[in-house]
């Protein structure tokens, strides 16, 4: 087992969340192009898939091979719930829902692992974690201004939710894996399950062509990109590389304390919604970003108490 480096763990945590929160407007670029949710999902992970596969044939062989037992039903539910049904319901839900509620409800995931690691797993919790939830999912609605989108699609509500209990299984299933795994093997192989079932649900080949151009949108509406491009970029920017740096930050961080910190991506987003897509920020919500990096911050003083002792294989 790799030995734990917390500040490294922190580091790619970070870096992950700063990707994904760029990803956020790149997808709203792909996004107008003549995509649905389901055919952008099913694109979005079989290139990740095809990305992760051919840097393992040419570096790392040993990832290529295929797990057995115990760890292969693992690394399947965290390939079907974990990366498909995570990234299907929050295609579906960001599509029915005002951004801002969508992403509050999908970060309740830190409560629903924080309430497993304490109440299924029954592993002390430290009371600052409690504090750290609550606080970061408070500023996280701050920040998306869930009072200005109150009306709610039903439909949306629940993919959200589901989209919820997929994050916080993705962060689980992930964290033993890597525990006894080569982070590498286990989202290689967890992302090949899930394109087998994104493109049973919707297949690849049925993708309608990226030729011509599509607008950058907002401040850069002037400006026309292949949408080949900006797929290419969600790929390997915006799920290849983020959902690899969040595996291996596992491997140092409990997954308690990496959801928390992961609630940066929001975060982020917004505020690129406010440079790129011309959106207001307000104090409040700048306030409400404080309130999230403070609860990090508490998440961070309980570190000692919340580490997880992963079982030996």
């Amino acid at each position: 087992m790799t030995a734990r480096n917390p500040r490294l763990g922190y580091a790619l945590v970070l870096a992950g969340a700063v990707l994904f929160g760029i990803n956020g407007g790149v997808s709203r670029v792909a996004m107008g192009t003549p995509l649905t949710a389901e055919t952008f999902t099913t694109l979005r992970i079989t290139g990740a898939t095809v990305v992760f596969v051919t840097y393992a044939a040419c570096f790392r062989r040993s990832a290529l091979k295929r797990p057995r037992g115990t760890a292969l039903l693992l690394i399947a539910g965290l390939g079907l719930v974990g990366v498909a049904a995570l990234q299907l319901t929050y295609n579906v839900a960001i599509n029915r829902l005002p951004l801002g509620i969508a992403l509050l409800i999908e970060y309740l995931a830190p409560v629903l692992v924080v309430l497993w690691v304490r109440f299924v797993r029954h592993e002390h919790v430290h009371p600052r974690m409690w504090l750290a939830v609550g606080l970061a999912v408070i500023g996280l609605a701050v920040v998306s201004r869930v009072w200005n989108g109150l009306t709610f699609d039903g439909l949306g509500v629940v993919m959200a939710l589901l989209a919820a209990v997929s994050f916080a299984a993705y962060f689980l299933l992930a964290e033993h894996n890597v525990g006894v795994d080569d982070p590498l093997r286990v989202i290689l192989w967890a992302f090949v399950v899930a394109t087998v079932a994104m493109n049973l649900i919707q297949p690849i080949w049925t993708s309608p062509g990226l030729g011509g151009t599509t607008t950058m949108l907002g401040r850069l509406d002037g400006h026309s990109v292949a949408p080949w491009i900006v797929v290419v970029w969600v790929i390997v920017l915006g799920t290849v590389v983020p959902f690899f740096l969040e595996m291996l930050a596992l491997q140092h961080l409990p997954a308690t304390i990496v959801t928390v910190v992961a609630m940066l991506e929001p975060v982020i987003a917004n505020v690129l919604g406010w440079a790129w897509f011309r959106e207001s920020l307000t104090p409040v919500q700048v306030l409400g970003a404080v309130a999230v990096l403070g609860g990090i911050v508490l998440a961070q003083t309980s570190r000692t108490a919340t580490t997880v002792v992963l079982p030996p294989q």
